[in-house]
């Protein structure tokens, strides 16, 4: 954890509890402020659950999914914005506008045979009529084109390389296969269907696409074949909403906001990733109320199109003014909390993990520390996990404003060591169904969806009280001592000066 100073709270977010002794039987209740406490306790797995079973059927009589533009998140949107109205908050359902990309080729042709290949979010698009070369196939094991030397013993230079999906990033195994010299990549899924709504994360070298696992295994066994890739998309603009929900108590110029991605991929229901998210938070919104005794309005965020690249919130960030922005006291985002094989991950404020982005804007460490505070009260061991761009804080952090929250994995692959700690699959992704057809109800870790969910209201309610460890804005009732102090010194003051003009 972080070594910086924290300035004190009456919160005590910065020491939830103190440490459990080795012959403690069962862990004990988090410390903070009663409103923390109660809503912890409010916010319910069966709660939360009756909201994934809402947007279950609300993909199902939609397409089967809850993608952005589409009939299933428009259904989506008009559900969560209802729920919130009638619980009396102030909800607007701003409109964004975004560029979506219209598809004019999506083939790999293989020895004269066309197969799908889609392109993926950040790639280059490849010129008219496609680039050309020998198919490369980047040999499978537990670690499929995330080392570059699994691009030694072949020539890849000016080559097409078919890489198994999983254990690293699209990013890692493009850029490994760019370095190699391949002139494209293409990813064949490791579960069953196209590999499609994906990401490099950031702008690609050369054309990536993804193929389906049959398609891929298929093409596994034309190892050397001459392979044209043609993957090409023009673009034009479309409106969505995002859902902005703010209590009617607080400060106005000191909100502490809570956000999560309401849409889904195009190729399921997104129960989730990220349904998962939007219903806990709602949940914890409907049992906070609109009303609550709080010192910072809370604001809740359900975020559009963020499976198209993250822009509903970075839209909505954009739209504010400096003055705006700086009304924002900290961001909390939760992104996938109820993964099947799930991981207990804190976004990492401080870097003290070491692992990649780097520290978030001052203020994020304290985040990150109430919530290990907060799972270290109830028994729960925590990792921390990157800033890696792939969710809604990065426009937040982008402008200066401090953020965490919570993540159980995705596409990344459980070790031995956690499944010991947290129990689950080593050896298998967190959410087997990532970005996959099969994300529906069956697709939860129930008990981690309720832990999340209870870290989720409980650190939300304390900031609510008070940011003082954040930024130093301290609460009411600390804000009315001082100025009692203050009359209090006056007054006294000024009975010396009347006793020293007595005498």
């Amino acid at each position: 954890m972080s070594g910086r100073t924290k300035l004190a709270t009456v919160l005590a977010i910065s020491a939830l509890v103190a440490a459990p002794t080795a012959t403690a039987s069962a862990a004990a209740e988090p410390a903070g402020p009663a409103l923390a406490k109660k809503l912890a306790k409010k916010v319910t797995t069966e709660g939360v659950n009756r909201h994934l079973i809402a947007l279950q059927r609300l993909a199902d009589r939609n397409g089967g999914n809850r993608a952005a533009l589409s009939p299933g998140y428009n259904a989506s949107v008009d559900y969560v914005a209802g729920k919130l109205r009638d619980e009396g908050f102030i909800v607007s359902t701003p409109t964004f506008n975004f560029e979506v990309p219209i598809i004019d080729a999506e083939l790999a042709r293989v020895d004269g045979v066309n197969y799908q290949a889609l392109v993926m979010t950040a790639s280059p698009q490849t010129p008219v009529g496609g680039v050309t070369g020998p198919l490369r196939v980047v040999p499978e094991d537990g670690t499929p084109g995330c080392e570059a030397s699994d691009f030694a013993g072949q020539d890849f230079t000016g080559s097409i390389a078919l890489i198994r999906r999983g254990a690293c990033t699209f990013e890692q195994k493009h850029l490994n296969a760019f370095g190699a010299g391949a002139i494209a990549v293409l990813v064949a899924n490791n579960v069953a269907g196209p590999l499609r709504d994906v990401t490099l994360t950031n702008p690609g070298k050369i054309p990536t696409g993804g193929i389906s696992q049959a398609d891929g295994t298929t093409l596994a066994g034309k190892a050397g074949a001459t392979t044209t890739v043609d993957m090409r998309f023009h673009t034009e603009t479309r409106t969505d909403r995002n859902v902005i929900a703010e209590t009617r108590t607080g400060r106005k110029n000191n909100v502490v906001m809570a956000g999560s991605h309401l849409d889904s991929v195009e190729v399921g229901p997104g129960i989730n990733d990220n349904g998962s998210g939007s219903a806990a938070l709602l949940e914890t919104a409907l049992q906070l109320g609109s009303r609550p005794n709080v010192d910072n309005a809370i604001r809740f965020a359900w975020w559009g199109a963020e499976e198209r690249g993250l822009i509903g919130s970075e839209e909505w960030v954009r739209s504010l003014t400096f003055e705006q922005q700086l009304d924002i006291a900290l961001y909390l985002n939760f992104d996938m909390v109820g993964s099947p094989n799930a991981a207990y991950f804190v976004y990492d404020g401080d870097n003290s993990d070491n692992v990649g982005a780097g520290p978030g804007p001052f203020g994020s460490a304290q985040i990150e520390k109430a919530f290990v505070d907060y799972f270290t009260a109830t028994g729960v061991q925590t990792e921390g996990t990157d800033f890696s761009g792939r969710s809604d804080y990065g426009e937040f952090i982008a402008q200066g404003i401090p953020a965490g929250g919570l993540f159980t994995g995705a596409e990344g692959i459980k070790t031995a060591a956690q499944a010991a700690k947290w129990g689950g699959t080593a050896g298998v992704a967190y959410d087997p169904c990532y970005h996959s057809k099969c994300d529906n109800l069956g697709n939860l870790d129930r008990k981690a969806l309720g832990r999340n969910a209870g870290a989720l209201a409980f650190v939300t309610a304390a900031y609510g009280v008070s940011t003082e460890d954040v930024n130093g804005v301290p609460p009411r009732a600390k804000r009315a001592d001082a100025r009692r102090s203050a009359a209090l010194m006056k007054a006294n003051v000024h009975d010396d000066h009347s006793h020293a003009a007595v005498s």
